[in-house]
C-alpha cells in the first residue's frame, strides 16, 4: 500500500529550512560555551591563559582536577551540598505533596482561604532582617537546618502540583475508592502517588537544582567553613580569590596565584555541575509531560 503525503509548498519548505536553520544557530550558541568550559578544565594553565582553547583541550592536562581534588573543603562541600540536597529535596516534596493534595480536593472546606494566605506570601515578604531573626530565633544559624527548613516549601511549585492533581486525578477514583473503605491518606500513598510519577520528578528536579546551586543562605546563615555547601566554597575560590597553600601543591613553580585561578574556574565548573548532569537524564522523560500538564491545564 503506497503511503499517502502532503506536498509541502515552497512557504512551508522555506519555513522548515528556517525553523532548522535558526535552532541550529541555537544549539550552537547554547552548545560551545560548555564544550569550551570542559576543553579548558583538560588544558594547561599556560594554554588557558594564552587564549589558545577554542573548542578543543590543548596541551591535555588533569593538574586543574589533581589541584581541585587536593582541596581538602572541595570534599566537605560536596558532602554538604548533596546532605542538603537530598534531605532538603525529600522534605520539599512531602511538604509540597501534603499541602497540594487537600487544596486540590472540592471537598476540602476552606481552600480558598489556605490558597490566598499562600499566593499572599508570594507578593509581599519580610525582608531579609526578619527572615534571618526568625532562623536566629529558631536556634538553626550555623546548622545544617538553616539551609533546608527557611526553604522548606515553594508556594509556585505547590500550585503547579495542585492543578497537576485537579487534572489528572478525576472524582470518581476518589469515590470508587472510598466505596471500598479507603481514607484519604491510603487514597494519597496507594491512588494518587502512583498516578503522580511526571509531576514528582519536575519538581524534584526543580528543589534538587535549587539546593544544589544555593550559597546565600550558606552566606547569610553559616560561619562554620564545615558546614559550607560547594557553591559557597567555589564563590571564594573564584569571586573572592580565596585559594588555600594546598591547592599549589606542585603548580605553584608552573604558574603564579592569577594562573592557578584562572586553571582552577573550569575544572570547577566542571566537578560543580556533575551532579545535576547525572540528575537530569533520569527524569527528563517525565519533564515536559509534568511542566505542561501541571501549569497550563486547570
Amino acid at each position: 500500500m503506497n503511503s499517502s503525503s502532503i506536498k509541502e509548498t515552497k512557504k512551508d519548505r522555506i519555513f522548515t529550512i528556517s525553523n532548522y536553520t535558526f535552532l541550529s544557530i541555537l544549539l550552537v550558541m547554547f552548545l560551545y560555551p560548555l564544550v569550551y568550559i570542559v576543553s579548558a578544565s583538560f588544558s594547561s594553565t599556560e594554554a588557558v591563559t594564552a587564549g589558545k582553547v577554542w573548542l578543543w583541550p590543548v596541551d591535555f592536562s588533569i593538574e586543574g582536577y589533581q589541584a581541585v581534588f587536593n582541596y581538602k573543603f572541595i570534599w566537605t562541600g560536596y558532602a554538604n551540598s548533596l546532605f542538603y540536597m537530598i534531605v532538603g529535596t525529600l522534605i520539599n516534596i512531602t511538604l509540597t505533596i501534603l499541602a497540594a493534595y487537600p487544596l486540590s480536593r472540592k471537598d476540602f472546606y476552606g481552600k480558598n482561604l489556605f490558597m490566598m494566605l499562600f499566593l499572599f506570601t508570594m507578593l509581599f515578604s519580610g525582608g531579609l532582617i526578619p527572615n534571618y531573626l526568625i532562623v536566629k530565633e529558631l536556634g538553626l544559624l550555623d546548622t545544617r537546618w538553616a539551609m533546608i527548613i527557611p526553604n522548606a516549601m515553594s508556594v509556585f511549585n505547590v500550585i503547579i502540583t495542585r492543578t497537576f492533581f485537579k487534572s489528572t486525578i478525576p472524582d470518581e477514583l476518589l469515590e470508587a475508592a472510598k466505596m471500598d473503605g479507603c481514607s484519604d491518606f491510603r487514597f494519597l500513598r496507594s491512588v494518587v502517588l502512583p498516578l503522580s510519577g511526571p509531576i514528582i520528578a519536575v519538581m524534584a528536579l526543580f528543589y534538587a537544582v535549587g539546593h544544589w546551586n544555593a550559597f546565600f543562605n550558606a552566606l547569610i546563615y553559616l560561619r562554620d567553613q564545615n558546614l559550607f555547601p560547594l557553591q559557597l566554597i567555589l564563590n571564594n575560590i573564584l569571586v573572592q580569590n580565596e585559594i588555600d597553600p594546598t591547592m599549589m601543591g606542585n603548580l605553584e613553580e608552573e604558574a603564579g596565584r592569577a594562573g592557578i585561578r584562572e586553571l582552577l574556574k573550569y575544572s570547577l565548573i566542571v566537578v560543580a555541575s556533575i551532579p545535576v548532569l547525572i540528575i537530569y537524564p533520569f527524569v527528563q522523560k517525565h519533564f515536559v509531560k509534568g511542566v505542561m500538564i501541571g501549569s497550563l491545564k486547570e
